[in-house]
């Protein structure tokens, strides 16, 4: 009986007390070129699309929180699983929703620049476009994100230096005509009549906008719960493959992540190899790495996986058909 009681007491330890780590792994994988739910994850409308195949897989890292003794050192010993400290996770000071706020945000800030560096790409010309619209705020109703801005009380704005310049000429509480464009829709005329913000003297129009690539059709991304930029790379990929003739990949199965800048620059992103050993399990025999994260991928690298480094947009789609061609391709 004495000798049991260590034992009881180290089992409830191990079922009850929680430790302040998060573990990382292999996420699930989602085929850019596929459906989920019903769904094109990547679907466009307003204008012809084109046949693919082959698989273009975005990747990602599960978490776990809120471990026990006991689970944390199963998933330890697992050899799977990364345990890090949970304020490299979820900083002191912030909720976890507050860390799942900005994590969506920057989801979907990856979905827009993915849009704009594959306009960019496929030489769409570029606008004034309109990113957010405040709620509450004079443009409410009036203008949408996703709108090109075309002229300022009759004087045209090719770029976001003119459009703020003919705003700084207004005052609050004056009536200004915009001519803008919308997807899908035919060319429209708006009458805002602007408001007052503390930050400046001019008048308000409640809008952020900038400089991009536009096209007057819709791409929308369906994927939900996903946290996190490192979709870009992927999502633009299967832009620019529904967009163009030919197949992008083939019949190969292709994962890759990296963050998108609007101009079509590849980033580097957390949790490299547990993307790539999930890419691995789901198939793929080609990786795509951000040209900043080869060092720790070459660390460890899935047997039958082959990487490819990127650094642009433009190198991925190069890198990719000379893949198809059985021309050498950039590696880490």
């Amino acid at each position: 009986m004495v000798a049991l009681v260590p034992i009881v007491v180290f089992g409830v330890l191990l079922a009850v007390v929680t430790v302040p780590f998060v573990s990382l792994g292999p996420g699930p994988t989602f085929d850019t070129l596929g459906e989920v739910d019903g769904k094109q994850v990547v679907q466009i409308e307003g204008t012809a699309t084109h046949p693919t195949s082959g698989h273009l897989n975005m990747t990602t890292v599960s978490q776990r929180d809120d471990l026990t003794l006991g689970e944390a050192l199963t998933l330890w010993l697992s050899g799977q699983e990364q345990l890090v400290p949970r304020d490299l996770v979820y900083p002191p000071g912030k909720s976890r929703d507050e860390v799942d706020k900005e994590n969506n945000a920057d989801f979907k800030q990856s979905e827009d620049s993915a849009e704009y560096a594959a306009l960019g790409y496929l030489k769409y010309p570029v606008a004034v476009t309109v990113a957010t619209v405040s709620d509450p705020g004079p443009s409410l109703g009036k203008l949408k994100a996703g709108d090109a801005i075309d002229a300022v009380n009759g004087t045209p704005t090719a770029t976001v230096e003119q459009f703020t310049t003919l705003l700084k000429k207004t005052k609050p509480g004056q009536v200004v005509t915009i001519d803008f464009r919308r997807k899908n829709e035919p060319a429209g005329v708006a009458e805002i009549t602007l408001g007052t913000n503390k930050d400046r003297d001019y008048g308000f129009m409640g809008v952020a906008v900038l400089d991009a690539p536009w096209a007057p059709f819709v791409v929308d991304f369906n994927l939900a719960n996903i946290g996190g930029p490192s979709a870009g790379l992927m999502f633009s990929l299967a832009v620019v493959d529904k967009l163009t003739t030919g197949d992008l990949v083939g019949s190969t199965f292709v994962a890759g992540t990296g963050t998108i800048s609007v101009d079509g620059k590849v980033g580097p992103i957390g949790g490299i190899t547990h993307k790539m050993a999930a890419a691995r399990a789901a198939g793929a025999t080609v990786f795509l790495v951000p040209a900043k994260n080869c060092y720790e991928a070459t660390s460890d690298i899935p047997s039958g996986l082959k990487l490819v480094k990127v650094e642009t947009l433009g190198s991925a789609v190069d890198a990719l058909h000379a893949m198809t061609s059985g021309a050498p391709t950039p590696s880490c």
